[in-house]
This record gives structure tokens, sequence and C-alpha cells, in this order.
């Protein structure tokens, strides 16, 4: 089963309209609209991965939605974001002219958005169904062709790989199924006569929608949240490989340890801003030596290996911000949420604070870049390290 067209609106809408209701989202969504279409993005096998909605409130973007389309992303809000404008067509025009400058005389069909390595995203240009060009969004660097044989058994920052042939059997019939009975509940007949399309707090009183376990932490310079904002920096990866870069940057950041991505990279074997490389496979513990190196080891940095959802907990409860590995990237995590929504039977919500150094900047102009998704959706991404960071006490 694929989401359709028809569906996105209304299925957006609820998922919205839900976590507004959980307080999940603020006041700033309020009267925000939920578009009939979005931006197709596509898995490199060929799929229809997921739709991107852009949000608006009024004329004013402010920000967009991700919701799948295939069920083997497990529920169909996969995250959503207030940061960063999405104007789908702007960034085609865009990419239309940088493939012209790149590539003169270059013949094409056909051109789409593809997850070329989620959540980062490219545009692939095909002729007669056979790629001839792929630039990745924002820094239209082109996409290296995918390697005969994998080297390690994860992709590397700037390696193409698709979500869905990747997905273990079993996981993807367990995603398969979540989803399935996510998606009944929305269209179930109480629910026809309700408009989600915009997003207010009162939109699912009339079906008496109850909010159990809600409960949301975001980092704070101390746990003494009554008398200051939450502060917490995003920073853009200067190059297109240098996410741990500037994950540790983040993470060093709110320690108050200022070192900038081209001496974190030196650290880590990561090369310069005019050859930069990734961090490979099996060097995650460069991560752990950097941190409590740089701090002298003020700070106390453990790897977890496929950390569960109480690692996430546990961390930022200690006020404590939190790097993340999925797939072939990294950013930084400085906030949770979660709630039971009890509808026609039960349906949970776990959500991280996700600061994404993916767009990338440069080094020239190394304040740009990135995006913050609040909320990413726990049970949708898959999350191979965490890496924590413990300030000692003397």
């Amino acid at each position: 089963m694929t989401l359709s067209v028809d569906q996105i609106q209304r299925i957006a809408g609820f998922e919205l309209n839900a976590l507004r209701a959980a307080e999940v989202l603020g006041e700033e969504f309020d009267e925000v609209s939920i578009p009939r279409t979005g931006t197709s993005i596509y898995d490199l096998n060929g799929a229809l991965l997921f739709y991107r909605l852009p949000l608006k409130r009024g004329r004013t973007p402010c920000g967009y939605a991700d919701i799948a389309a295939d069920e083997a992303l497990a529920e169909p809000l996969l995250g959503v974001a207030m940061s960063g404008a999405w104007d789908g067509k702007a960034l085609l025009e865009k990419g239309l002219s940088m493939a012209r400058k790149k590539r003169r005389g270059l013949k094409y069909d056909s051109v789409r958005f593809v997850a070329y390595s989620y959540p980062k995203l490219a545009l692939q240009f095909s002729l007669a169904g056979k790629e001839v060009l792929m630039l990745e969004l924002h820094t239209w660097t082109e996409v290296p062709p995918r390697p005969q044989e994998r080297k390690s058994p994860e992709p590397s920052n700037f390696e193409r790989w698709s979500l869905l042939d990747e997905l273990p059997g079993e996981l993807r019939r367990t995603r398969v199924r979540g989803f399935k009975k996510r998606i009944a509940r929305w269209e179930s007949p109480d629910l026809r006569r309700l408009d989600p399309s915009v997003i207010r707090m009162g939109t699912l009183d009339p079906i008496n929608i109850v909010i159990q376990l809600n409960d949301t932490q975001e980092i704070h310079y101390s746990q003494r949240e009554h008398d200051h904002h939450p502060c917490y920096e995003l920073r853009g990866q200067q190059t297109n490989v240098w996410c741990v870069a500037a994950s540790v940057e983040m993470l060093m950041n709110f320690y108050r340890y200022h070192y900038d991505q081209p001496r974190l990279a030196k650290e880590m074997d990561l090369g310069t801003c005019s050859a930069p490389s990734g961090l490979p496979y099996g060097d995650e513990y460069k991560v752990v030596n950097t941190i409590e190196k740089l701090s002298s080891n003020t700070l106390d940095a453990t790897a977890i290996t496929n950390p569960a959802w109480g690692t996430f907990e546990t961390e930022i409860e200690a006020n404590r911000p939190l790097i993340s590995f999925i797939p072939g990237h990294s950013r930084t995590v400085a906030g949770y949420t979660r709630s039971m929504i009890l509808l026609l039977g039960k349906l949970p919500f776990r959500g991280l604070l996700v600061y994404d150094p993916w767009p990338p900047t440069d080094c020239a102009h190394p304040d740009a870049g990135g995006v913050i998704t609040k909320w990413e959706n726990f049970a949708t991404q898959t999350y191979r390290y965490a890496f924590t960071a413990v300030l000692k006490h003397v």
C-alpha cells in the first residue's frame, strides 16, 4: 500500500492536529495550512518514498512536513520542521540551471527529487529511464555512482544508498503492519466530517480526543528551566562530508568549547576544506577520543550502539545533548517529546528534536546551513550510534 495523493492532506492534517492538541507542537503552528499536494521524493530504487509538504500561514512559508508514501517507513509523519521553508519549484529551477553549467549539452527527459542518502536529497536527471546526472540539493555537487561493492556494512557520508532496499525484511514487515494500522484509524468513519487542513488547537475536539503521558523536554544551559530559554545552536556542515565534525562542534559549543570544524576535522582525520573526507565505518571511536581530548578529559564521552529511546530520554532529562549517527549521516539531538493519543485505540508518538547540519554551508560562510527538525518521528528512523558526553565533577 502506497499513500495516494488524495490521502496526503487529510493524513498529514490529522497527524499534525493531534500533535497540536497534545501541545507537542507549539503556538507557532496555529493557523498553519497544509497543502493538498507536495513535492514527491523517490527512493533510489524508483519507489515513491515520501511527500514534502510546504507549510504556510497565509502566504508566508513557515516550514514543512514530511509524510510517508511507502508503508515501510512505519508511520505517516516522518518529521516536521519550522526552521526552513521548502520551495520545490525554486530548487528545481536552480538545479536545472546548475546541471546545464556542469554538463553542456546534457540530454534528459525526466528529473525528480530523490533521497540519495535519507534524509539527504538530490535531483536525479534521467534519459530513457537511465540516470545521466545526480546533483545534491543546495551544494549542487555531483553525487558519485553507487560503488560496485561497499567496503563497510554502512554507507559513507556522501554515498548513495536505497533506504527501502537496505531495510531488513523482518523490520520491514513490522513497519508495514504499524503503518496500515495507523492509517486505518485516521480513515475511520467518525473522522470523515472533520476538516484537518488547517492546524488549530480545537480541530479534533468533536471526537473527544484524550492526551495521556505528554512529556516534552529540551536542552537548557542548566536544569533551572524557569529563568531562561532553551539554548542550543545549529551548525551547518562546512563540506558535504563533514556532518560528524559539525555534530561534534554543536555538542562542544554547548559546553563552551569553541573549536571550528577544520580543527575538529584535523583531529578526526577528515581532511581539509579543500580536500575533505568523511568518517569511515569503524572509526567511531575518534568521536569519543576527540571530545575527551579537546575538553582535557572534562567531558566523559561514550559511544552507544543501536541506542533505544531510553538513551535519548535519559540524556535529555539530564540536560545533556547527544550526537546521533544514522546510516550515512550524523546529527545532534537536543530534545524529545512523547505522548499517547487515545483515539479509536492508542496512537503513540515519540519524537526527537534534531539539529541536522545538512544542508551544508561552506568554509567561507560557516554560519549558514543546517535545519532543525521539531519533531523527527523516532519510529521511522534507524539509529546506529548515540554519543553521550557527561561533565565530570570534582
